[in-house]
């Protein structure tokens, strides 16, 4: 097989998620819902997760059904030191250094976030490029026009595109373009993977040693 892109997700996928940044972000979008609908924690967090399934996001959620400034939301949900969570992996660094395709992050943060936790991570020589959230209008993944429109930017076909995500069903799109799929579940949250991820590891390191062996 010959991998001419390699794309990873950023939250929990190139860093752990026992870091805790993601739940500490994840804590910050509450309470953005509470103060902004003047809800409960319990009503916050029910709407998170319906937001979730539903959308994709909480913020895309919010968009469909309220006036919402996203800008400032985004800044709020990620007004985080970062460097408080994440520190140099030095063998993560040196399997991304031996991995020679192209390489880029494929998430549904903003630009500025992730540029800041490659940043915090040292690892932002590795990638040529993001696509955020903002490069496809604030939708989301899954949506299978974002992946279709990161194949087209990277010019490459899904056959030569390997996906690395910690959220197994943004997964799904990548394996109907062909892309070789590889879930990170650190946790072991997923009991039966689903039939269109290929490979199921516990961290960014066995990921990307699988990479290699590709």
């Amino acid at each position: 097989m010959s991998i001419s892109v390699l794309l990873c997700d950023l939250d929990n996928t190139l860093y752990s998620a026992s870091s805790g940044l993601l739940l500490h972000i994840g804590t910050r979008i509450t309470q953005y819902l509470q103060e902004l609908l003047h809800i409960e924690l319990d009503e916050a967090l029910e709407l998170r997760r319906q937001y979730f399934a539903s959308h994709g996001t909480t913020l895309r959620g919010l968009q469909q059904h309220y006036t919402v400034d996203t800008e400032q939301y985004l800044l709020y949900i990620h007004d985080v030191a970062l460097e408080q969570f994440l520190t140099f992996d030095a063998e993560v660094d040196r399997l991304l250094s031996t991995i020679t395709a192209s390489k880029a992050i494929f998430t549904n943060s903003p630009a500025e976030h992730a540029q800041r936790a490659l940043h915090a991570l040292q690892l932002e020589h590795h990638f040529e490029q993001v696509f955020d959230l903002r490069y496809f209008g604030s939708q989301p993944k899954p949506d299978l026009v974002n992946y279709q429109i990161v194949l087209e930017a990277m010019n490459v076909t899904g056959e030569q595109t390997v996906f690395i995500e910690d959220t197994q069903h943004n997964l799904a799109p990548a394996k109907t373009l062909g892309m070789t799929t590889i879930l990170i579940d650190e946790t072991g949250s997923y009991e039966q993977p689903a039939t269109y991820v290929d490979y199921t590891v516990t961290s960014i390191t066995a990921a990307l040693q699988i990479v290699l062996n590709l």
